[in-house]
């Protein structure tokens, strides 16, 4: 099977880095982007019906970007990517995107620029190591800035 490039899919400005550059790294290898998408979790019992109105309209909103992410992956890559949505934190859905797919060989994250730090999600990354996937996986943290021709010279 090919290597596959785990990308999470989230509303930062960086995140357009982190899909282009584990793209082109995945045409460069041969390999697959897999875009995985953390819908947040409900708890409220006594809301249950508006709960599950909130989780299909949520679903569908995922699924829409990702087939609009994924024709992106697609074109970069020279494959189609594999969609996983979750429900829950970034850091569980990552934990169990990898724990099921051995395949998955790299986290591809973005960092933001400037003196707002790397990002929550690069931060606990970096923070909790190998305990956010379970397993030894490498983390390609890129920055966020990278233009595409400065990720068409990288990759």
């Amino acid at each position: 099977m090919p290597r596959k490039f785990l990308v999470v899919v989230d509303d930062s400005p960086e995140f357009g880095a982190a899909l282009g550059y584990a793209a082109r790294r995945a045409r460069s290898t041969g390999g697959r982007v897999v875009l995985l998408r953390a819908l947040p979790g409900g708890s409220d019992e006594h809301w249950s019906g508006v709960r599950d109105e909130i989780r299909r309209q949520q679903r569908e909103e995922a699924e829409a970007l990702l087939n609009r992410l994924g024709q992106e992956a697609a074109e970069k890559s020279g494959a189609a990517p594999v969609f996983i949505i979750e429900e829950g934190e970034p850091l569980a859905a990552i934990r169990k995107a990898v724990g099921a797919d051995p395949d998955i060989k790299i986290l591809v994250l973005a960092a933001s620029g400037g003196s707002r730090g790397p990002g929550p999600l690069v931060s606990a990354v970096m923070k909790q190591g190998a305990a956010v996937t379970g397993r030894k996986l490498p983390v390609t943290i890129v920055p966020g800035e990278l233009t595409d021709a400065d990720i068409e010279d990288l990759a």
